[in-house]
């Protein structure tokens, strides 16, 4: 909040003069930086991994996930929507997750079998049984070829199924706080990497939904489609982003 109060320089993270869109300041390096010497002082043997510098091993038994800051093109543009979110596995499993807007002062909590809290308050996952009562969050990866056309097509096809309307907010973390609140009924995105996901996760599982891959597999702690529900319209969610769903290494095409 200090560097969004007092100004901060955005720079790209490619190195190779192309365009990008991805961006880092210091930000992110720091608050990444202060995170993971305070979870290394108190858990010296787990592993850290971040977006940024920190490189744990994900088959580590105690590992934590480190976004220090989701959503840095709002952020850039000093739109209040972006968080830190971090999680704790265990085993490879999710058994903590924060995630917090600093600019809101909104504090999403969830920890196994405990159920998940927004300042305090416990939240669940919205009933609606059709997406004709929902509102559906997205996410555009970076790139803006093939994967963007692919969301594109996946965001027309939830709107034949006749929405109340496609919200694009730009953290993923904070997307799945909204499924995990109720306020979306669904939330996918084609290409998310595991800090982005990972105590968002959680929050929607024990808020009671459900999260996947875009293709309806378990999700792995790797870069992964992501599609989240509440349960009652995953089935259908999963039909329309599998249909779209650009192809993965290995595919045949």
């Amino acid at each position: 909040m200090r560097y969004l109060n007092e100004g901060v320089q955005m720079r790209n993270k490619s190195s190779s003069g192309g365009k990008t869109y991805d961006l880092v300041s210091d930000a992110d390096l720091d608050s990444e930086k202060a995170i993971g010497e305070y979870l290394g002082n108190l858990f010296p043997h787990h592993e850290l991994l971040g977006e940024e510098d920190l490189d744990g091993d994900v088959n580590a038994e105690h590992l934590w996930v480190i976004d220090p800051l989701d959503g840095t093109n709002n952020y850039a543009h000093e739109i209040p929507h972006f968080a830190v979110s971090i999680a704790h596995y265990h085993l490879g499993k999710p058994i903590v997750g924060v995630v917090f807007n600093p600019a809101r002062n909104d504090l999403f909590t969830a920890a196994e079998q405990q159920g998940a809290f927004r300042n305090g308050e416990r939240v669940r996952v919205c009933d609606s049984t059709s997406f004709a009562q929902t509102l559906v969050g997205c996410g555009f990866y970076y790139d803006r070829g093939a994967m963007m056309r692919s969301t594109l097509h996946a965001v027309e096809d939830f709107f034949a199924h006749d929405i109340h309307g496609i919200r694009r907010f730009g953290t993923a973390s904070l997307d799945l706080c909204h499924v995990g609140c109720g306020h979306y009924g669904a939330f996918f995105e084609y290409q998310l990497s595991p800090w982005d996901f990972a105590a968002g996760r959680l929050f929607v599982e024990e808020a009671g939904g459900r999260v996947t891959d875009g293709r309806g597999d378990p999700l792995p702690l790797e870069m992964s489609s992501v599609v989240a529900s509440n349960g009652k319209l995953h089935e259908t969610a999963i039909e329309i982003t599998a249909k779209h769903h650009p192809p993965r290494e290995g595919d045949d095409v």
